[in-house]
């Protein structure tokens, strides 16, 4: 079975061969490129995330800087929003949905490695697909850890560490992450603790 095989499957695998270093090299030269641009240079970054993303849709914004494995296996919708310091260890597919928004210093990593230490030992390593749902926001400090969903309308707490699949329409904080409660009427009436829409 071929690397690329394994890594499709969630299989155990040391990321060497098959032209993946090659890979990874691209991605971080077109990453430079992008973190290093002005924030005047509104055409230049959509160009490039056009080049390094495996899919993306309109009215995406990431703000520099931010990190990625390979950039082709991120798959982002439309309205998508990112603060700074975005982490995506994309050695596999990341799935985000429409009107995504994520906070500073989030880790997104469908990638991890054994626990044992002799399995651990040359690097080897799985990766396990993250889909994020439409809606969703996540905050500052979170990681997505493999194989995890988030459904539609969620939002993750900032200094989460998801590490199971979250429902659609619920709040979800804390290590490991937990439903805190459902997303209900009273949040279209008070945006903050106490504080009502006008």
């Amino acid at each position: 079975m071929t690397i690329r095989e394994k890594m499709k499957n969630g299989m155990l695998y040391r990321d060497v061969g098959e032209g993946l270093e090659d890979e990874r090299k691209r991605c971080q030269e077109l990453l430079y490129d992008y973190n290093h641009t002005r924030p005047s240079e509104e055409t230049k970054r959509k160009d490039l995330l056009k080049e390094l993303l495996g899919d993306m849709g309109e009215n995406i914004y990431i703000e520099p800087p931010v990190h990625m494995a390979y950039g082709t296996n991120v798959h982002i919708g439309e309205g998508f929003y990112a603060n700074f310091n975005l982490v995506i260890v994309d050695d596999i597919d990341v799935y985000i949905g429409n009107n995504v928004m994520i906070a500073p210093n989030v880790t997104i990593t469908p990638t991890g490695h054994p626990v044992d230490a002799e399995l651990r030992r040359y690097g080897t390593q799985f990766s396990i697909p993250v889909r994020i749902g439409n809606d969703v926001w996540i905050g500052s400090n979170a990681v997505i850890l493999p194989g995890v969903t988030i459904g539609d309308n969620s939002v993750i707490g900032a200094g989460s560490v998801v590490t199971h699949d979250i429902p659609e329409n619920v709040v979800a904080v804390g290590n490991p992450c937990r439903i805190l409660r459902k997303i209900n009427e009273r949040d279209k009436e008070y945006y903050y603790k106490n504080r009502r829409v006008e």
